[in-house]
């Protein structure tokens, strides 16, 4: 299938695509009601699109004991076709494993709708680029793909130039979603697409959730193989865009005004860059390598009362110790982030 044309406009001109958790209830049981009106949360604060099935979302859906990975994306799909605004709501699916399983995931991903998949190599290992390649091939011959460099501290492998530099060769790739949380693998993905003469057809998008606005606010000018090569980082794939989302989305406009020369790049701006990534550090609970990210994302929507609690398919995966305190300093120092009002005054029509 190949990529639609207004996909990778819209694409390019950038996008806040939210990355969807999973809405369990108190036996950890698939809570249908509280992921529809996490959709309709996306779609009334104004996102671009919403991506499922991915980290945030919890790869354990995949597990025989929860059967998850379908209920979970056709239920996130028909919400959002079902919700005013949400029929034009870009669709990405988490792809995951290795050949017969990723091949399957993306077909059932098409086949509930789904514009594009975001693969993962992590079951990959040290695999060599060509078999990593390959795979992403076969991917991009069922849907469009989302290239995923996902940072090695929450299972992610190290991805290099010549990966990045022959994935932006294959076809049918939509976007490069570049999470390393690395400042020089960062700019090592821009400069591979970049040299590939294909910056003009695939959108990079930033899911380094540690440095959101300076990715975003960059005019990236670097030295690459023929030299100097521009770029920008279009919009965002984030866990941490699943949190006020909202307020995510107005400042996103601020940036695109930036950007096109509307707005001037003032100090505030940076200022707000540095309290969005002390925000995450909280939420992601970077004191503790992450170890209690999706708890962490689970227990602002808990307090704005879009989730019933902070529970994971994993028992063990809780929210750490201190990081409750982190997330309540964050909360109530930056309450300009936050979108407490706007959910408040439309949690009921979302939970209908």
């Amino acid at each position: 299938m190949e990529m639609q044309v207004e996909m990778k406009r819209r694409l390019l001109e950038g996008l806040v695509i939210p990355a969807m958790p999973l809405a369990l209830d108190e036996r950890r049981l698939f809570d249908r009601r509280a992921q529809r009106a996490l959709v309709r949360y996306y779609v009334d604060s104004g996102a671009g699109g919403i991506a499922a099935a991915v980290h945030s979302t919890q790869f354990a859906i995949r597990k025989p004991e929860h059967g998850l990975l379908e209920p979970v994306l056709r239920e996130t799909a028909e919400a959002a076709r079902a919700w005013k605004g949400g029929a034009d709501l870009l669709l990405i699916a988490g792809v995951c494993g290795r050949d017969e399983q990723a091949e399957n995931e993306a077909r059932l991903a098409r086949d509930l709708g789904y514009q594009a998949g975001l693969v993962s190599l992590s079951a990959f290992g040290d695999a060599p680029n060509e078999e990593l390649l390959r795979h992403c091939r076969r991917i991009a011959a069922v849907l469009p793909v989302f290239g995923f460099y996902l940072q090695p501290a929450v299972g992610g492998r190290v991805l290099d130039y010549a990966f990045w530099r022959a994935f932006a060769e294959i076809g049918n790739v939509a976007a490069v979603k570049i999470a390393p949380f690395d400042r020089y693998r960062t700019l090592e993905v821009i400069r591979a697409v970049a040299d590939s003469g294909r910056l003009g057809e695939i959108a990079l998008y930033t899911g380094n959730d540690d440095t959101i606005l300076v990715d975003l606010l960059t005019d990236f000018r670097l030295a690459g193989a023929a030299g100097e090569v521009r770029a920008r980082i279009s919009g965002g794939l984030l866990g941490h865009w699943s949190v006020w989302t909202k307020k995510t989305v107005e400042l996103f406009r601020r940036v695109k005004r930036v950007r096109a020369g509307l707005e001037p790049l003032t100090g505030e701006l940076l200022t707000l860059a540095a309290q969005t990534t002390d925000a995450n550090g909280a939420f992601f609970d970077a004191a503790h390598s992450y170890a209690g990210v999706i708890p962490g994302i689970h227990e602002v929507l808990r307090a704005q009362g879009l989730l019933s609690g902070t529970w994971c398919l994993d028992p063990g995966e809780r929210l750490s110790p201190g990081q409750i305190e982190e997330i309540d300093r964050v909360r109530n120092g930056y309450p300009h982030l936050a979108d407490d009002d706007f959910v408040r005054a439309n949690l009921d029509s979302w939970k209908s």
